[in-house]
């Protein structure tokens, strides 16, 4: 090998490891979604999808909604997948069997006997309505996501005849006071909102769910990672140490 060779050789050996770097950086430019991710946000598309995807609301009454719900036509809201099948995911066998959220659908926990490709078609077909101008293809994927493995029984951690939570208070204090405590107060009473303390006594349910999933299209941490057990501590805690005023 003559001169120019190895001095070629010694120069490539040198910055090769520049390159795998160059090549690295260039592979981590594409964000790679946990499948987390992907339930927490179909959970958030759940609760309101138009209000996660920052789009107008829908204009005409949802094709499947009851004539006779409260609902029916009302700003959108008898698109949110929430108001038939209810925020224990248990429709006309949970909270929303009765009141004005009645609409006798049943609930969505035995989805998980069901792909999440079934799900999606489930979802696009003509009874659900969400074919185009509502949700698309990663929409559907993230929401049957969330249906097929982000519910999860309700009652283990929130007691029906009281709407108590079942947690601790003090490991819900810890959580709250350092997760939380930043957005909403340490009163519960930041933000835009009404206290905690009063929204978790009404609707534990939904309190749980958007501590598990986030707010849609506000910038709320979702916990969804940390396990079911720390938002019902944090519930059980605003129910009993958080001003409901």
């Amino acid at each position: 090998m003559n001169r120019l060779g190895m001095i070629v050789v010694i120069v490539s050996g040198l910055l090769s490891p520049l390159w795998a770097i160059a090549a690295q950086d260039q592979a981590s430019a594409e964000p790679v979604y946990s499948d987390m991710y992907s339930i927490a946000r179909g959970g958030r598309l759940y609760d309101n999808w138009f209000e996660e995807k920052g789009i107008e609301r829908p204009k005409v009454a949802h094709p499947a909604y009851p004539p006779a719900g409260k609902f029916r036509g009302n700003n959108g809201t008898d698109w949110r997948c929430k108001e038939c099948h209810g925020w224990d995911y248990l429709g006309v066998e949970g909270a929303y069997g009765k009141g004005k959220h009645l609409t006798g659908f049943r609930g969505i926990r035995d989805a998980y006997r069901t792909t999440p490709k079934k799900l999606a078609s489930i979802l696009s077909d003509r009874f659900h309505g969400y074919g185009p101008g509502t949700l698309n293809t990663t929409d559907v994927y993230d929401l049957a996501a969330f249906v097929a493995r982000g519910t999860f029984p309700m009652d283990h951690y929130i007691d029906r005849e009281t709407n108590r939570g079942m947690g601790s208070v003090r490991r819900g204090r810890e959580y709250y006071q350092t997760a939380c405590v930043g957005c909403h107060g340490i009163d519960g009473k930041g933000e835009a909102t009404p206290p905690l303390g009063r929204l978790a006594k009404e609707d534990p349910w939904e309190v749980m769910h958007k501590i598990l999933n986030g707010q849609p299209g506000a910038e709320m941490p979702a916990l969804r990672a940390f396990s079911i057990q720390p938002a019902a501590d944090i519930v059980t805690y605003l129910q009993q140490e958080m001003p409901h005023r």
